[in-house]
């Protein structure tokens, strides 16, 4: 289910003329055995609720004092989530001739016309207090509490996101917990006001609205509104028409492909900087450590110690609901495709159950999901939340996984080839206008599979934030023994290991004559920038280095050098540097 909750108003939605019928309440106690958690936001005082709805223990939390208090009927617990105002705003209030007056634990309300007089006498205290009308009703809080905030802790006790949450409401102090709700709803007799901020607008009034939407949920989850929820979407960048292209959050499959070097990661962290801004949970099975630095997640797992899918699932089940990245290097690389097989049903058990993670993303997608995977119909991620598959060789990437593709974003050289690569692994048609397209920095060609649109160009927004493995990983971290570079020389009498751009220079600096050429010549420096640092540039450079002729030893070495230092931030003296090469035999 994409809805784990239901947040509704009471007055003016839920109950008619303070009441609740018994239609509604038979739809609200249906829902909840669906496995749906119910939330009431409400502007009352919780005595007078209690008092009024008595069948208040069908809801798993009620948000009352719009916002300022939060109750759990199962144990009658309360949590006071503001600081009331003082006594003496009470007296000021009285002696401006302002009733009549209702106090709550923090609310204070009374109605109009004395709304100019509450402010005046907020003005003449110089108190941070705030007020939120409620058609008549004129309700005086603490600055910045509303039943958005309110609902926030609520939904937190619960570990659920407002991504899971439809809300719905009649009124103006509904605005900011309908606007919080990844689904709102406005019923029939709800201000006009609000009905334009809905998502939808339910045909029934009061009660008959809210269960209008209670049997839309049994239905089909509200799958019909999915078009209306553009709110939501995550920009991904603009077309040769200056027009933005968005992506779904939600029951997305989108794929990341192309050349080494081409943008794949920034383009990925792009999207990635924008999920995390919107508060969709996301978990990376990262099996070379390329996300360890990102900011946006907490990093399980690093070369000398293996994660745990437990500690993934404890991390991510938390109510802050932190992003997550599994660095897989201390895996052994022939058991990470276990690895991730194990762990990818167990985020799908907690999805099921807290709608959380919103996605999951798998790097490097050809070695963890290959063409030969016999897992995919038990393993693969399930239309629940959404997922982003990154990968080189689209071909070499299961079909299973490939046949659930909404979205390809080819990067890098040749794009249509990648897109045809694709096509013919997947089983699928060309898309029509495919043509080949040369693509600036920071573009991708996006194709839209289920689409009549063919492939096009956008220029993709650049992240706040680049990822640091340009700048740490391959400059000074450790690519483990199956990524290094090995200093052999002709006669493979050397056995030199760098395991980063810095201990390749020095090593190099150290190694003879004729082991650098021997290298050189072979082409093997290109090879290992291409395919282990992931750096088209800087392995065509070394190509163009290698093709002049009659370089000497010194001459080629610090071209290369050259190369490096003008790419990459090269720390002054990073722990474990080497002086003596003739220390590893």
């Amino acid at each position: 289910m994409r809805y784990l909750a239901l947040a509704t108003d009471y007055d003016g939605t839920l109950a008619h003329d303070g009441r609740v019928d018994e239609p509604t309440l038979k739809a609200l106690r249906r829902l909840k055995e669906s496995g749906r958690k119910l939330i009431l936001v409400t502007g009352r005082d919780l005595d007078e609720l209690i008092d009024v709805f008595p069948e208040l223990e069908v809801f798993d939390r009620v948000v009352a004092e719009n916002g300022a208090l939060l109750y759990s009927p199962n144990d009658r617990s309360e949590k006071i989530l503001a600081e009331p105002p003082p006594a003496e705003f009470l007296a000021r209030l009285k002696t401006k001739g302002v009733g009549p007056i209702a106090v709550g634990r923090v609310i204070v309300a009374t109605w109009v016309p004395h709304q100019g007089a509450v402010l005046e006498a907020v003005r003449e205290m110089g108190l941070e207090l705030q007020v939120i009308f409620n058609k008549g009703a004129v309700m005086i809080l603490p600055s910045g509490v509303n039943k958005a905030t309110g609902l926030d802790v609520a939904l937190r006790e619960l570990l659920l996101s407002p991504h899971n949450v439809v809300g719905i409401g009649d009124a103006e102090n509904d605005h900011a917990f309908l606007g919080s709700s990844e689904c709102a709803v406005a019923v029939s007799n709800a201000l006009e006001t609000l009905k334009e901020r809905a998502d939808w607008t339910t045909t029934g009034d009061h009660g008959k609205g809210v269960v209008e939407l209670i049997e839309a949920l049994e239905a089909n989850d509200l799958l019909e509104l999915e078009p209306r929820l553009t709110r939501h979407h995550i920009l991904l960048g603009t077309d040769d028409d200056g027009d933005e292209v968005k992506v779904a959050p939600y029951g997305r499959r989108v794929m990341v492909a192309g050349t080494s070097g081409g943008g794949k990661s920034t383009l990925t962290t792009g999207l990635l900087e924008r999920l995390a801004e919107a508060q969709y949970q996301f978990v990376i099975i990262d099996p070379e450590g390329d996300y360890t630095e990102f900011e946006h997640t907490v990093a399980i797992g690093d070369p000398k110690n293996a994660p745990s899918a437990d500690a993934v699932v404890d991390l991510l089940d938390k109510p802050e609901a932190q992003n997550a990245s599994v660095n897989l290097l201390g895996i052994p690389l022939a058991d990470r495709p276990a690895f991730s097989d194990g762990l990818i049903p167990r985020l799908q058990e907690l999805l099921a159950r807290t709608g959380r993670p919103h996605w999951i993303v798998v790097d490097e997608a050809h070695h963890l999901m290959p063409r030969a995977w016999t897992l995919a119909p038990s393993v693969l991620p399930q239309p629940l939340g959404s997922s982003l598959f990154i990968t080189v060789h689209p071909d070499s990437v299961s079909p299973a996984v490939l046949e659930s593709i909404d979205l390809l974003l080819a990067v890098g050289k040749d794009p249509d080839q990648t897109i045809r690569k694709f096509c013919s692994a997947s089983g699928r048609p060309l898309p029509a206008g495919l043509e080949p397209t040369v693509l600036e920095r920071g573009e991708t060609l996006a194709w839209f599979v289920h689409e009549a649109r063919s492939p096009f160009r956008v220029k993709t927004v650049a992240g706040k934030s680049e990822l640091r493995r340009h700048s740490r990983k391959y400059a000074e971290g450790n690519l483990g023994p199956e990524r290094s570079f090995y200093f052999r020389g002709p006669d493979a009498a050397l056995n030199l290991r760098a395991q980063n751009l810095y201990l390749f220079l020095q090593l190099a600096d150290g190694v003879d004559d004729a082991t650098w050429l021997y290298h050189f010549q072979q082409g093997d420096y290109a090879r290992w920038f291409r395919d282990q640092v992931k750096s088209d540039e800087l392995a065509e450079e070394a190509e163009r280095i290698a093709a002049e002729p009659g370089l000497s030893a010194a001459e080629s070495r610090a071209r290369i050098r050259a190369a490096i230092e003008e790419r990459y931030t090269l720390p002054a003296e990073p722990s474990g540097s080497i002086t003596d090469p003739s220390k590893f035999g």
